[in-house]
């Protein structure tokens, strides 16, 4: 029997993703119609992106799973009409992709790279770093993305905390959890790195108190979501001194309106989010094992759940 896939993500997303998507179903065993322009009462499996036109999930009777194509959810999770499973993004190539740029900007600051690579002035500045097991580094947020970055922190010897919501155990990091464990997080932070999903509950996390529980000069490394952070807070830590640098690659509003006090900012790098980005091959992987297992009526992966947002 054929399954009805309805591409929901937009006219240039389908032109890169439909080889790909059509590749990976082929392997996956899966004999599917895939398209952008289905009736929506034969819809079996909806592939989407936040901002498609499909935002009624309602004539969709015969749908069985919404696939999210990002990382992403929180603009569909409180979607009234969607009333079936929905799964999040998780695949290799994305993951890969955020452990290399978040690794990158650690050992930037780590090492002071910017002094360097910023001063050709012919003074010479002999100031040696610390080792990696002497620079304490917390990333909050231990979901997929930031558990692989916290891994690959602790293996380079950094002095690796990790923050979560629930309690979680991943070796050679330490752990913590709910308000006590946030600020240990924070205060043993010479580098913190923002690895957070965007809900009600983490909307402006890094306030005022918050950032001032940082050590003295702590860098921010924030490729999560942009709310996580309280803008003018964060500019007047950095105008203070208390902050050494924020390095950003996710905003309020993006792009990040060329006028805005981040780019001319000394102590602030701005990336326009690149830290990682779903990539179709891999991405199709994931979705074409998703429908594999709901025809054969084994769980999905990565399927959100509602109440915590992600």
């Amino acid at each position: 029997m054929t399954t009805n896939i309805l591409f929901a993500a937009g006219d240039a997303q389908w032109h890169v993703y439909e080889q790909p998507l059509r590749t990976a179903l082929n392997r996956a065993g899966v004999t599917a119609t895939l398209s952008p322009d289905l009736p929506p009462a034969e819809v079996d499996y909806i592939v989407y992106a936040p901002g498609s036109a499909v935002q009624d999930f309602t004539p969709f009777t015969r749908a069985r799973a919404v696939l999210n194509l990002w990382a992403g959810v929180e603009k569909i999770t409180g979607n009234p009409t969607l009333h079936i499973p929905l799964a999040r993004m998780v695949d290799h190539g994305l993951t890969q992709g955020m452990v290399e740029w978040v690794t990158g900007h650690v050992l930037r600051h780590h090492l002071g790279m910017d002094t360097h690579i910023l001063h050709q002035d012919g003074v010479w500045r002999p100031e040696v770093p610390p080792l990696a097991h002497d620079r304490r580094v917390s990333v909050l947020g231990l979901g997929a993305l930031g558990a692989a970055c916290a891994r690959m922190l602790a293996s380079l010897g950094f002095a690796t905390t990790g923050w979560s919501r629930r309690p979680k155990q991943i070796d050679g990091v330490r752990c913590l959890s709910g308000e006590d464990g946030l600020q240990q997080a924070l205060a043993c932070a010479d580098i913190l790195v923002l690895l957070l999903p965007l809900t009600p509950e983490t909307d402006t996390l890094l306030d005022a108190p918050r950032l001032a529980l940082l050590p003295q000069g702590a860098v921010i490394v924030n490729p999560g979501r942009g709310p996580l952070i309280d803008d003018a807070a964060l500019l007047a830590a950095l105008d203070s001194g208390h902050l050494g640098h924020a390095t950003l690659d996710v905003f309020r509003v993006e792009p990040l309106p060329a006028d805005h006090p981040f780019w001319a900012h000394p102590r602030v790098t701005v990336t326009p989010h690149i830290a990682s980005e779903t990539r179709p091959e891999t991405a199709a992987q994931v979705i074409a094992e998703n429908i594999r297992r709901g025809e054969a009526g084994e769980p999905l992966l990565h399927v959100v759940d509602r109440s915590a947002g992600y």
